[in-house]
């Protein structure tokens, strides 16, 4: 299997030699909040979102200050606007309160803010601490899958299983990220235009 990894990977890298962060941030807590409004929203709507969000609240402390209503406001078209709220001002304050304002950089720590997931720290700790983890998204969940890269069925089974085959290849989240963007679509993969057909164990009907 990580054989096929390695192939797999040097054709996605072939196809997606720019693939990275397509989230806009100048600061840690900054990706933080985007990668919290990314959830079921597309990046370029969190990039005009953010824009104007950290205008009016750009640290934990004035995130935490922040009128929830105004929030709401200014992240509504994002989707699920109140519960992304709620999750960006908890967090916001756990930060302020607990970690003097500076974001942690371990996936406990990251995890025990409200509003954090697993996914939403893998994201952090894999951009912004380089550290070797893999953030399963709905992306990744389906292409590792078709890939024949994982069987399982949770984001945290395969993301086990990408990193046992990828463990010092971060890059990957990204890679595959952009191909299930792309490429590789939920509806109607482009399996003609695809390089990875060899090596694919879904076949479009």
């Amino acid at each position: 299997m990580i054989k096929k990894g390695q192939a797999i990977f040097t054709i996605l890298d072939k196809m997606y030699p720019d693939a990275r962060c397509e989230l806009n941030y100048n600061t840690p807590f900054q990706l933080l909040i985007a990668v919290i409004l990314s959830a079921q929203c597309t990046d370029k709507r969190v990039n005009l979102v953010t824009k104007e969000l950290f205008k009016v609240a750009s640290t934990p402390y004035n995130m935490a200050r922040i009128d929830i209503d105004q929030l709401e406001r200014l992240i509504y078209s994002c989707g699920f606007y109140k519960a992304k709220a709620k999750s960006i001002k908890m967090t916001a304050i756990d930060i302020a309160e607990k970690f003097n304002g500076e974001l942690p950089s371990s996936l406990e720590q990251l995890t025990s803010l409200r509003g954090v997931g697993r996914k939403t720290a893998n994201v952090v700790l894999a951009e912004i601490f380089n550290q070797n983890t893999i953030a399963v998204d709905t992306h990744v969940f389906r292409v590792s899958r078709r890939l024949g890269l994982s069987d399982k069925d949770t984001p945290l089974l395969v993301e086990k299983d990408l990193i046992k085959i990828f463990p010092n290849e971060p890059k990957i989240h990204h890679l595959l990220i952009f191909h299930g963007r792309y490429c590789c679509h939920s509806q109607k993969p482009n399996c003609n235009n695809c390089d990875l057909k060899e090596h694919c164990v879904y076949v479009y009907r």
